[in-house]
């Protein structure tokens, strides 16, 4: 049993090994999602790694909420540990240390590359979500997302949605008469519940430049996938703002990514670690989200995997959907784990030659059940298998490793640096002659004259180009001042991007979006 394997075939990705052979999953139905459960310290994580790891080695891209650190080892070459070495051998391959490509993105921006979304990006009805709007405050929103479409105002962060909710509240009469009634209270409540975001930090994900999803799809040189690593540790406790990222996110690639169907391996994998933490504190409008992700995404080509603690932390709707499980061990003290445990076992395939349930209470760290979907789509026989060893580091890396990585990274010139490009919140204060008087509130410290020629995203980008490309670019020591022309200039270009960007760009987004909140 020792050294005569041969190891997997190169479309498949070993999971481990039991007494009736390898352990793995096809990566052709790596898109038919997967579930990793387990207690605390059972190997969860671990099985994790060893799954990026296989995914990443085929090429393709990964996606991990790095809850606790844990995962951050990926990007360093593991350690010939005796465990780890004597493991591989009663599996039957060699150990051999490795590192993989990895990025690192943090929304709060201190551990990774600052991600960011645009306000136009999330829109009305995702915003209005996210909020917990009602019905009477969600209208509202809509007009306010209107008069800035009709108004050429640019949506960006906090302080432009707040500006263009005041200035709806100021015009309430004349907006009424258009769009039906518009109350100073319903602007109140709507402004209160952006303070509630705002107070977990949401400023630092809402702006630009914002971040492209295909930088989530990326190879390195020799054909691996990108790690993503997302920094969560800290998003934990801001579910509020953990919530908008993953909902645009899952937005996003549903308007970007084309239908494919099955192919010979998943274009990007997600994995959501510590998956009860995000259940349990989710607004209904994710978990709606989740459950239509996991229902569609397959097809364009994204698996969706969740680690748990407990099976039944995943909603009944989303854990049918789950084919590929690996269960490491459950406790039975209270009739709640008993419960737990059967309705675990309950959801593999059964194994004339195994106890299930007596199984998952016996199983040691490091061991599993395991049931992958076979050629046909149908779930193997669950068997009990010894986890393989990652090939990369276990466990966090230093600040300084962290730094490494980060400084060497192509991405880092793309997205470190913030823009504050002229939009709503300075034309509006422009307007009412105040754009050069005293302190800007709101976080907005400087006059909408010296704003930044160009932004994040194509539309930005293009607007930037035709604004330089007539009036001259940058100083090398700063911003180039404008004149009024200029201004008025790009202000008519950056109006016909911004329609053209909303029409085409936000009526999937909102299409979709709709269809997982009102069919509830």
């Amino acid at each position: 049993m020792m050294g005569d394997d041969p190891g997997p075939p190169p479309d498949r990705i070993l999971v481990g090994k039991a007494d009736e052979g390898l352990g793995t999953l096809l990566l052709a139905l790596g898109n038919r999602h997967g579930l990793v459960a387990g207690a605390t310290g059972t190997g969860k994580t671990v099985t994790l790694q060893v799954l990026a790891e296989g995914f990443s080695r085929a090429g393709t891209a990964v996606f991990a909420a790095d809850v606790k650190g844990d995962l951050a080892g990926i990007a360093m070459p593991g350690e010939s540990k005796p465990a780890f070495v004597r493991r591989a051998r009663e599996i039957g391959v060699a150990y051999a240390p490795d590192r993989f490509p990895v990025a690192f993105w943090d929304l709060l921006g201190e551990q990774g590359h600052p991600v960011r979304a645009t306000i136009s990006d999330m829109g009305p009805l995702l915003l209005a979500r996210l909020l917990e709007l009602n019905e009477v405050q969600e209208g509202v929103l809509n007009i306010a997302f209107r008069l800035a479409d009709e108004d050429g105002l640019l949506l960006l962060d906090l302080a432009d949605l707040r500006s263009v909710l005041q200035h709806v509240g100021e015009n309430a009469s004349a907006l009424t008469k258009r769009y039906g009634n518009v109350a100073p209270a319903t602007i109140g409540a709507i402004q209160r519940r952006l303070l509630t975001l705002e107070n977990q930090r949401a400023a630092a994900f809402l702006g630009e430049p914002a971040l492209d999803i295909n930088d989530f799809l990326r190879t390195d040189a020799s054909g691996r996938g990108v790690v993503n690593l997302l920094a969560a540790d800290k998003l934990l406790a801001a579910p509020r703002l953990y919530a908008s990222f993953l909902l645009w996110m899952l937005s996003e690639l549903f308007e970007h990514l084309p239908e494919v169907g099955d192919t010979e391996r998943p274009k990007l994998v997600f994995f959501f670690d510590e998956a009860h933490l995000l259940f349990d504190h989710a607004p209904k409008a994710l978990l709606d989200a989740i459950e239509q992700v996991v229902r569609l995404i397959r097809s364009k080509g994204v698996g969706v995997y969740f680690v748990t603690q407990n099976p039944l932390d995943i909603p009944d709707a989303v854990l049918g959907q789950l084919g590929n499980r690996v269960q490491h061990a459950l406790r039975a003290f209270t009739p709640r784990d008993q419960k737990a445990v059967k309705a675990a076992a309950q959801t593999f395939r059964a194994n004339p030659a195994l106890d299930t349930v007596a199984a998952i209470t016996e199983l040691g760290v490091g061991e599993a059940l395991v049931s992958m979907l076979d050629e046909k789509g149908n779930p193997s026989v669950v068997t009990r298998c010894k986890i393989a060893p990652p090939m990369a580091r276990v466990g966090p890396i230093s600040v300084e490793e962290r730094r490494a990585i980060m400084e060497a990274s192509t991405l880092r010139a793309k997205y470190e640096t913030s823009i504050d490009r002229e939009s709503a919140f300075e034309s509006l204060q422009r307007r009412a002659g105040g754009a050069t008087q005293g302190a800007a509130p709101l976080g907005k410290d400087r006059p909408a004259e010296e704003a930044p020629v160009s932004g994040g995203g194509l539309l930005g980008t293009l607007a930037g180009t035709v604004t330089e490309a007539l009036f001259g670019t940058k100083s090398g020591s700063g911003r180039k001042k404008m004149s009024t022309a200029e201004i008025a200039f790009r202000s008519a270009v950056q109006s016909a991007a911004r329609t053209a960007g909303t029409k085409i760009g936000h009526a999937i987004l909102r299409g979709i979006l709709g269809s997982i909140s009102k069919s509830r």
